[in-house]
């Protein structure tokens, strides 16, 4: 393995773990030359499908664009970032289980929707905002709107404090 900070090619493992869900392995490994340690993680090399873009334009599926979507939708709100990981391996999982060669993005995004609904309303709306492209307020009210008809109603009590004396 190259080490990352002085392009050695050779280094050696330290410690090896499986990870919590036991797909992955996380190594802690050593370079032979600068003695500077790093951690590399193996997973097995699953078949990804082809991502089939709203424009007909075809890319190969990238978790990292996936999680990074999804970690942007949860900026500055209080989303683990363990939560955020699952949400990710969630999404690859189903992706790669269901066999297909090729998923659109549609499918994917409304995968996220769900998931982030469940986990934050924020983080969905504003996910939901650049995914489904509201062409204006109302399109954003309505929304909203289905949001709030979906919620259950607060007891009296809870709106009674948030309300000012």
């Amino acid at each position: 393995m190259k080490c990352p900070f002085c392009s050695h090619a050779e280094s050696k493992v330290t410690d090896s773990r499986a990870g919590a869900a036991g797909d992955v392995i996380r190594r802690r490994r050593e370079c032979e030359s600068c003695g500077r340690r790093f951690t590399t993680y193996e997973r097995v090399e699953d078949v990804l499908p082809v991502v089939v873009k709203k424009d007909g334009r075809r890319e190969m599926f990238d978790r990292q664009k996936l999680a990074s979507g999804i970690r942007r939708a949860c900026e500055k709100r209080k989303v683990p970032l363990e939560t955020i990981e699952a949400m990710v391996d969630g999404i690859e999982r189903e992706i790669i289980d269901s066999g297909e060669r090729e998923i659109t993005s549609r499918a994917v995004g409304e995968r996220v929707m769900t998931r982030l609904r469940a986990v934050d309303d924020i983080a969905y709306v504003r996910f939901a905002s650049v995914y489904r492209s509201f062409r204006d307020l109302d399109e954003l009210r309505s929304e909203l709107d289905r949001i709030a008809e979906s919620k259950e109603p607060r007891a009296a009590g809870d709106a009674a404090a948030r309300e000012p004396a």
